[in-house]
């Protein structure tokens, strides 16, 4: 690994957030993501409501969001397991608000309309992030073996752009990238 740092330096951890995101395709053929979000100290620490042990999560909070083919939120439960205050859960049912929700351009807009600052909760929020990207990454191949059926079933198809296309360095307009997954975009 390469240091980014010219000189060495000591440091001491302070806080971990760990964000973990699991992608599954369920039997009856949607696709659910679970978001976990837990942040923990490497000392005491208390707060106007309670005193927080080393090693004990300040914060603990699941978010399983169910998801068709399509990308629509067919329905989303946030649960917040540990807060930092006896009110933090009071807000988890808002999110039951974002059915309806496609995920795709726009979708940070739309969940600010609905979970965004005092509507919501910042990290249960943040963490629709996250699992927006894992929904991609889990139905990535069953998107593009769907596309290949359609495409070796009617001659006519015309496969619309990628997704991706414009969305970083990578996969910039005209690209080499960009060229090797969608040659007919030039």
């Amino acid at each position: 690994m390469t240091a980014l740092y010219p000189e060495p330096v000591t440091r001491q951890r302070l806080h971990t957030r760990q964000v973990s995101c699991i992608g599954y395709l369920r039997s009856d053929g949607l696709f659910e993501i679970e978001g976990r979000l837990l942040d923990t100290k490497t000392m005491p620490s208390s707060t106007p409501f309670k005193d927080i042990p080393t090693g004990t999560p300040y914060h603990q909070m699941v978010v399983i969001m169910t998801v068709d083919s399509e990308f629509v939120i067919q329905q989303l439960q946030a649960l917040t397991e540990v807060g930092p205050t006896p009110y933090c859960a009071q807000v988890n049912a808002a999110y039951a608000g974002l059915k309806g929700v496609k995920i795709g351009p726009g979708f940070k807009k739309q969940v600010a309309r609905v979970v965004g600052g005092t509507l919501g909760c910042t990290h249960l929020t943040e963490l629709l992030g996250p699992m927006a990207t894992t929904l991609f990454q889990t139905t990535y191949q069953f998107k593009r073996d769907a596309e290949r059926q359609r495409m070796s079933s009617d001659p006519h198809y015309n496969r619309p752009k990628p997704w991706v296309i414009g969305t970083c360095h990578v996969y910039q307009e005209g690209s080499e990238a960009s060229r090797r997954i969608w040659p007919e975009g030039g």
